[in-house]
């Protein structure tokens, strides 16, 4: 059997009949997970396995779990992690540190969702932090060579839990102030000023980049439409000027500034003919708007789903052997994720 491109939100705790008849359509590929889908590591643990068995190939699981204000996750057995924004504050002071905490990050994150059976946390933000109100301290860095040094290191850590990596949000959402959730966004700057700077984190980590999720703004002095509705962008610039290879999400179709396009399955088909290999219908509303509307022919979707399925290297009962003896190395550093999650960095 095939997956599709579409990867859905669910409601609740736990699967209804709805979400596993949308589940088992040829055309959905994936779930996308929220606060609202989790009560605590067991229960978490249970859904994702429903989740697992509700169709075959197996729906990919994602989440966003950056840290700071954007963790879908918290409470027991889940570290709470700093924005990625502290880490550039702490470059400032001690750069070498800063690497390690990166490291640190992204590997004890991934290495937490891996253990409950999620494939994908929606990381790392590569935008910078130049006054968007999205995006703010969810950055690592107004500057894009710091973006890039912590940025590489993040992505290690990730590695080597077992995790793919999804660059965000493809070509720059951190220099316009507008938040793409509620408001229609344009960065009006001619190429090569964002190719000099907002472009830079992509584009020099592209080679370790597994998939990159595409920003609801418009850049008009390269097209007149949202990138990820933009062949100009992702089969002229990304595929083609930067020779990107990897997987492309849209970001959340359900977002203000994706309505440009039309109701959800114009937006859909919009973004997969642009160039994206794979769309996010989050909210339940969409996701019944997209289905009630008539027969859906989207493409397969296999092959980018089968690239991003994570890989665990260490389970719970691992995670909770090595609470229970004591601080090793792994347990010290989720304490000092901590700790950092807890100082004022502003």
């Amino acid at each position: 059997m095939a997956s599709g491109p579409v990867l859905i939100g669910i409601p609740g705790e736990e699967l209804d009949s709805l979400s596993r008849e949308y589940l088992a359509h040829p055309s959905v590929g994936g779930v996308v997970l929220f606060s609202r889908n989790f009560l605590d590591q067991g229960q978490l643990c249970s859904l994702v396995a429903d989740i697992h068995a509700a169709s075959e190939p197996r729906p990919l699981v994602c989440i966003d779990q950056e840290g700071g204000r954007v963790q879908r996750l918290t409470g027991e057995g889940f570290t709470r992690l700093p924005p990625l924004g502290a880490l550039g504050c702490l470059n400032e002071e001690d750069p070498v540190k800063a690497l390690d905490m990166a490291y640190r990050h992204g590997r004890v994150m991934a290495m937490e969702m891996l253990a409950c059976g999620i494939d994908l946390s929606f990381a790392p933000v590569l935008d910078l932090d130049r006054g968007s109100r999205v995006i703010g301290d969810r950055s690592f860095s107004p500057d894009p060579a710091v973006v890039t040094r912590l940025g590489r290191s993040y992505l290690a850590g990730m590695r080597d839990a077992g995790m793919k990596a999804t660059g965000k949000h493809f070509p720059g959402h951190g220099s316009v102030v507008a938040d793409s959730h509620v408001d229609d966004v344009t960065d009006d700057r001619p190429f090569a000023e964002i190719h000099e700077s907002d472009l830079v984190p992509f584009s020099e980590l592209m080679p370790a980049l597994d998939a990159l999720m595409i920003a609801h703004v418009v850049y008009p002095q390269v097209d007149r439409v949202p990138a990820g509705y933009s062949p100009k962008w992702l089969d002229g610039i990304l595929r083609g000027k930067l020779g990107y290879k990897g997987t492309v999400f849209s970001d959340d179709l359900g977002m203000h500034a994706a309505k440009a396009a039309g109701g959800v399955r114009e937006r859909a088909e919009g973004c997969l003919d642009a160039g994206c290999d794979l769309v996010l219908v989050c909210h339940p509303e969409d996701i019944d708007q997209l289905f009630a509307s008539g027969p859906v022919n989207f493409p397969d979707a296999s092959k980018p789903i089968s690239r991003l399925y994570g890989k665990a290297t260490v389970g719970r009962e691992q995670i909770a052997e090595v609470k229970r003896e004591g601080i090793r190395e792994w347990e010290h550093w989720r304490l000092s994720l901590e700790r950092m999650s807890q100082q004022d960095w502003s």
